[in-house]
């Protein structure tokens, strides 16, 4: 039965983190929206209400793209904070990877492609997102990527800097973040690396239960680290060594900007 919350009508709760709850909800025209509502458990925490809600104001400031989740408008409705995003049916890349999706088996290399491009249109655009793995990348029942949740995203920096808080989810963040050292765009290109190396491998690089356990696998890759192409021999030697690049400890060792992993991404996998 749908419960009514402000003008809308929540039907069927398609998403639970730890900060939200997204619903497909739809109005009095019967619109179908998604909207992301903050949990009640938090409703007086200042800290998950300013993420929530410069994590709407990010979304809202970035130029319309088709792989960035749309951003309708977002506010307080009941007392509650809330984001409105357009509505389409869709499953993240965690859930297709894991039951072997032909849309996520038959479209990787695209799959790949398109989320780079996303990343890249944020950066250029000034904000990274900090929280990048595959449970926030869906993929439309068209094969459309579309990037969201930007709960933990920050302006981009001039020059790298130290975040007054550390939240994200550690295996798939760089060792500066994890380190709690000064960083910038550049941990999301190691986040992209991770998740590719996810997606194309079936195991993570830095496997560990905690933050100082996956810091130590980074640290130490003479123990346990294997190269993509031990696991999956059909990966072209040069996607290896992007997905190596975008892996390095040093972020300076790193691609500099995203648009330089889009370009080769394109000439390896376009051939």
């Amino acid at each position: 039965m749908p419960r009514p919350f402000g003008r809308f009508y929540l039907h069927e709760l398609i998403n639970s983190g730890g900060m939200a709850d997204i619903w497909v909800a739809t109005d009095n025209q019967g619109n179908t929206f998604a909207l992301k509502k903050l949990l009640d458990k938090h409703k007086f925490s200042l800290i998950a209400r300013s993420r929530f809600s410069q994590g709407c104001e990010i979304l809202a400031k970035v130029p319309v793209h088709e792989g960035i989740v749309k951003y309708l408008e977002h506010g307080r409705m009941e007392g509650t904070l809330y984001l409105l995003m357009s509505y389409e049916e869709c499953s993240n890349l965690k859930i297709l990877q894991a039951r072997n999706d032909p849309l996520f088996t038959d479209n990787i290399a695209d799959i790949l492609i398109n989320v780079s491009v996303a990343l890249e249109h944020l950066h250029d655009n000034g904000f990274m997102h900090l929280d990048f793995k595959p449970e926030n990348v869906v993929v439309t029942r068209s094969g459309l990527v579309r990037l969201v949740d930007f709960d933990l995203a920050q302006p981009k920096p001039e020059k790298p800097r130290k975040m007054s808080r550390n939240p994200g989810t550690p295996a798939y963040m760089a060792p500066e973040q994890l380190r709690r050292l000064p960083l910038d765009h550049r941990a999301d290109i190691f986040a992209f690396g991770v998740s590719a190396y996810e997606m194309l491998t079936y195991q993570k690089p830095f496997p560990g239960e905690t933050a100082a356990e996956v810091l130590r696998q980074q640290q130490d890759r003479s123990n346990g680290f294997t190269a993509p192409r031990e696991l999956n021999p059909d990966l072209p030697t040069a996607l290896e060594k992007l997905l190596l690049r975008c892996l390095e400890n040093d972020p300076d060792k790193r691609y500099p900007i995203m648009s330089s992993v889009v370009h080769e991404l394109k000439s390896i996998l376009y051939v």
